[in-house]
């Protein structure tokens, strides 16, 4: 096996670095996409995918982007959360690899609610 080029290694702790601060950086909102297995079946991975694109391909940077397993809701996936701090979160459902740019650029970014795939404001609370 070769070694790695200082280069390499730099390349690999950059990529590293990028991909924490997606998870765990300060942003302005937060993006979860819903990987559990039926929304992976539906397409969650597609939808993760053209994510991660469009924020490198925008060069957007204070948006952090999650996952976490099924929203409860497997005949709405793929589905995602959009939130911001001190507002109530929105879900998205049904979403496709160019519904979720658009839930990045015009909601995310932006601040305006995507109506075509948005499902409920507000989250879950037990009392």
């Amino acid at each position: 096996m070769a070694k790695l080029t200082i280069d390499e290694l730099r390349r690999i702790r950059d990529e590293a670095k990028r991909t924490r601060n997606l998870r765990e950086g300060e942003g302005k909102a937060r993006i979860t996409v819903h990987m559990g297995t039926c929304g992976i079946a539906s397409g969650a991975r597609e939808v993760m995918d053209s994510l991660l694109r469009a924020i490198d391909d925008h060069g957007i940077k204070d948006v952090l982007v999650t996952t976490s397993g099924c929203a409860g809701l497997c005949s709405h996936e793929p589905m995602a959360t959009v939130e911001y701090r001190d507002t109530a979160p929105v879900k998205y459902a049904k979403l496709t690899p160019e519904g979720i740019v658009r839930v990045l650029l015009e909601h995310a970014d932006a601040g305006s609610i995507v109506r075509e795939f948005a499902l409920a404001i507000g989250s879950e609370k037990m009392s």
